[in-house]
Formats: structure tokens, sequence, C-alpha cells
């Protein structure tokens, strides 16, 4: 319920700052503001500050600013206003102004992580320090994606469709340009260059680990759980783990296969803890008698706060910014090309989700995730289909080429059109997010 609860209040701060863009032009444009509310349907707040009416609806799923001579009904384009009224009507207002008071929504989720990423970049992020170095598989997960394409532990990765990478942060970015199309890796493997290639229809834009491509991960304990072997043992985390029985250990991945091995046989563990060698002895145990034998343990992953000053933040924040800008579109343009599946389209349960876990962390991830979201809606709210922000533009640049109003029966058409196909898209993300909850 917290999840949920601090998932609604991040999207409620982004439906605000869209909708107070909205709003702040208007005003300045000079044309009257009858309501301003955050979420649709029975009204749960409403107060009346001036000529504006302020409401807090019961579904939480957007908001809206309604302006004199804007739509329909009474007080809608077709209303009979008087002189004085004209003056302050949305409809009466030149093509110029309604296009900043339009635009102005969506270009204010644009701004938003412009303002708000600098501060977490001051604050300080914490980062897996893995993301920044040189993008080396520690293991390739059996039965993956890059298993069957042939990638072998130790690969390193050095370009992705002939576009070079330095970083895991970097080849996670290469697959959102190559989405939706086989993607060719270039990598090294015991000082020789191999090309590698996965099917179009993969799962790149999950990331590296999606395909079955884990970083280098050290055997050190990062949690443990209570009334397992591990615990009742005596292993501490933070403990590395050198070798069980026989086996030398190197890396994290050695351990399944060696713990299956063992069965439920107890075996010497020698572990590194605080500089010193410890021995313990383990006796990995079954669950209910049946399925892999299990010790209880999680590793730690190796991070890194990255904190920056003052103008250091600003060039991050904007850097991140556009990245994140570009990402959206580049998936936009790929979803409605056909190159992405629709199965990555996610609705609002998800993006509650996860906001309401960022919001459980710290400032840095809230704001992170708040401007991730934010450029989402924004870009989202400027695409052309009519009843969002991009259709009413459209409608507006249409009418700067033509130098007359499109009427008003066909933009109640395409509104309905565009009503359609939001809730065609609406239902298909809520479906794509009830399959994500089941798992």
């Amino acid at each position: 319920m917290t999840t949920v609860i601090a998932g609604i209040l991040m999207l409620g701060i982004l439906v605000f700052v869209h909708e107070l863009g909205h709003f702040c032009v208007a005003k300045w444009c000079g044309v009257k503001v009858l309501k301003f509310s955050l979420g649709f349907g029975p009204k749960l707040v409403s107060k009346q500050w001036g000529e504006t009416e302020y409401l807090i609806c019961a579904i939480p799923l957007g908001g809206y600013v309604q302006m004199l001579g804007e739509g329909s009904g009474e007080q809608g384009e077709a209303a009979e206003l008087t002189a004085e009224e004209r003056k302050r009507s949305f409809a009466d207002k030149p093509v110029s102004r309604r296009l900043a008071i339009v635009s102005a929504g969506p270009l204010m989720n644009l701004i938003l992580p412009f303002l708000i990423l600098p501060v977490s970049f001051m604050v300080g992020v914490q980062m897996p320090s893995y993301i920044d170095q040189p993008p080396c598989v520690g293991h390739v997960l059996a039965d993956s994606e890059a298993a069957s394409g042939g990638f072998a532990a130790e690969d390193c990765v050095v370009s992705v469709n002939q576009r070079s990478v330095a970083t895991w942060n970097d080849t996670n970015r290469a697959f959102v340009s190559g989405a939706g199309e086989s993607l060719v890796f270039e990598v090294e493997r015991n000082g020789q260059l191999l090309k590698l290639e996965l099917p179009a229809d993969n799962k790149s834009l999950e990331g590296m680990q999606a395909l079955g491509l884990l970083p280098q991960q050290e055997a050190r304990i990062g949690d443990m759980a209570d009334n397992m072997p591990a615990k009742l043992a005596g292993m501490q985390k933070g403990d590395l783990i050198l070798q069980i029985g026989k086996h030398r250990i190197t890396s994290w991945y050695d351990l399944r296969p060696i713990v299956q091995e063992v069965g439920n046989q107890s075996v010497p563990v020698v572990l590194e803890r605080d500089g010193q060698t410890v021995k313990v002895e383990l006796t990995p145990e079954q669950r209910d008698g049946e399925g892999d034998y299990l010790i209880g343990i999680a590793p730690k992953q190796a991070t890194e706060l990255k904190r920056f000053g003052f103008v250091d933040a600003l060039q991050e924040g904007a850097k991140r910014t556009w990245e994140l800008i570009e990402l959206t579109v580049v998936f936009v343009q790929k979803l409605f090309s056909g190159s992405v599946s629709t199965k990555n389209i996610g609705g609002p349960i998800t993006v509650v989700q996860v906001a309401g876990q960022a919001a459980q962390t710290d400032l840095a991830a809230i704001l992170s995730v708040l401007a991730f979201i934010s450029i989402q809606l924004g870009i989202l709210n400027l695409l052309p289909i009519p009843i969002l922000d991009g259709g009413h533009i459209l409608f507006n640049l249409i009418e700067l080429i033509i130098r007359r109003p499109v009427s008003i029966r066909a933009r109640e058409v395409a509104q309905q059109v565009g009503m359609a196909m939001l809730l065609m898209l609406m239902v298909l993300a809520f479906y794509n997010d009830i399959i994500r909850l089941l798992g």
C-alpha cells in the first residue's frame, strides 16, 4: 500500500507540473481559466479561488485545465459570449498564443528533468560499479539468447552494430537504436576479434542482463537469509568465499554448480573476512526435500556514490536529460514502425509501481525516476493524436497553413477517433501491466 500511495503522489507531481504549464501560459496570454483539476471523474476536493475552481478528483491518472472558449459545453468555443468575455476566450486568441498554451504542458514535463537531475547529481547517485566498466562478461546464463548466440564468459564487447562501446552503459544505449533489428556484436575473446549475431526478436531493450550476459561478480556475500545453512554455519555479510570443499571459487557464478555437486554433504568453506582467513563447515539443504540445494546468500553488488559540484551537476543533468529524451524518441519511432513489440508498453500500474519503489529509496532515485517518467509523459503528449496536446498542436498548425480554423465538426470526429485510439492503447498497457504482475 505504501508503494501505491507513494507512486500516486509522484505521478500527481508530474501531472501538476504538466497542467501548471498550461495554466501559467494561459494566464500570461490573458485567457480565463475555469478549472484546474488533478485527476478525472468525481471530485473529492473543490475550492474556488478567484475565477478558477481548483479540484482533486477520484481517478489519479491525469488532469486538465479548462479554459473559457475551449471545447464544447456552455462556456466552450461555440458558446455565446459577451464582447468582454471574447477578449479572454481561448478560441479568440491568435494561433501563436493558442500554440503556446497547448505546448506549455508537455514542454514543462521536458524542462523539469533539466531542473531536478542536477539536484540528484549534487546529492549523489548510487550506481553499480560495473556500469562504467568495460563490457566484459562474467557469466552467460544457460539457455539464454546470449548462450544461443555463442557468447562465453570473459568475452568483452567491442561494438554493437558497428557502434563502438566502451562501457556496459554504452552497450545498453546502443541496443535502443538497434531495437527490432538483428544485433551484430564484435567481441574480443582470448586476444581475437569475433562476430556474434542475435536475431531481431531479442530482449535487448531490457539490457545486457536480459540477454543472459552478466557482469563480473566476486563471490562476496551481500545478504543472508535467516535459518539457512550459510548463516547457521557462521558466515557473515561481507565475507569473500575463497573455497568450497576442494573447489577454488573465482567468481559468484562458480557457487551454484558447486553447491549442487556438494548436495547435502558437510563441506569446509574457506572465507576471507577483514583480511583474515576463516574456515566454517557448511551443509547445503533443499526446500521441502526437493529442488536445488541452497545455502541462503545473495551477492554484494559493488556500487559507487557519484557526487558532483554545482556546475558539473548542471552539465551531467543536462547530458542525462538529453540521453533520456533521445532514448524515448527512438523507442517511440521503433514502436510505431513495428520494430519494437507492443509488449514493451507499460501502463499506469507499472508507472505507479516503479515510482513507488523509487520513493522508498533515496532522494536521488526519486528525482531520477521522476525525470524519466516526466520525459515519457511529455513526449507522449506531443504525439499528433487528437485529444492529446499533440493533436491540438496539429490542428493549430493546420490553421496556420490554411488560414482558417479546422471546423468544429471535423475536430470532434478526430477527437472521437483519438479517444478510441487512446482507449485501445490504455487497454493494451493495462493488459501488459497485469501480465507483468502475474509474472
